[in-house]
């Protein structure tokens, strides 16, 4: 049974638990990352569908304004919502919600000069159905992020922070 995507945010972090971490507490980037693996997994209700871009995934990493400029890796889940707004009107487009985790960590050497990498801050949006598809893009990213020794540095550190939330982002 699908979960409708305004309850998605309980629905990850009931996976997250599942995984042994308290969403607001999160103190072990590789489960994190498997229950996201997990999360990102479950169909969704509500939502525009996969070939229109309905459905997507980013993981993401630096320092930004919002949180101060500390060290972050993201896990962002994105929909295109089609349950919200008139679709009557003329100019009626899907909005856009993100669900994400947000690790945070203290400064640390090994990723100083994190906002000065080549991969400046993600791999991009990827929006692989659900299934096999998906599992081999996360495989991949997960592949690509042991080549980049500071966000690698950040996986295998503890956060010293976390919020789980649900935003709009368009």
């Amino acid at each position: 049974m699908a979960t409708h995507w305004k309850n998605s945010p309980e629905l990850f972090a009931s996976i997250l638990r599942r995984h042994g971490l308290d969403p607001d507490t999160v103190d072990d980037v590789a489960r994190a990352w498997s229950a996201f693996q997990e999360f990102v997994q479950v169909q969704i209700d509500g939502i525009e569908p996969a070939e229109d871009d309905g459905d997507g995934f980013i993981v993401q990493w630096g320092r930004w304004g919002w949180n101060d400029d500390r060290p972050a890796l993201v896990f962002t889940r994105q929909f295109a919502v089609s349950d919200e707004g008139d679709r009557d009107d003329e100019f009626w487009q899907p909005q856009r919600w993100s669900v994400e985790l947000e690790l945070f960590f203290a400064d640390a050497p090994a990723w100083a000069d994190l906002d000065k990498m080549a991969w400046t801050n993600s791999m991009g949006f990827d929006f692989d159905p659900i299934g096999h598809e998906r599992a081999a893009t996360l495989a991949q990213i997960a592949t690509f992020i042991e080549t980049l020794p500071q966000v690698s540095a950040m996986w295998r550190a503890i956060p010293v922070d976390s919020a789980l939330g649900l935003e709009r982002a368009d």
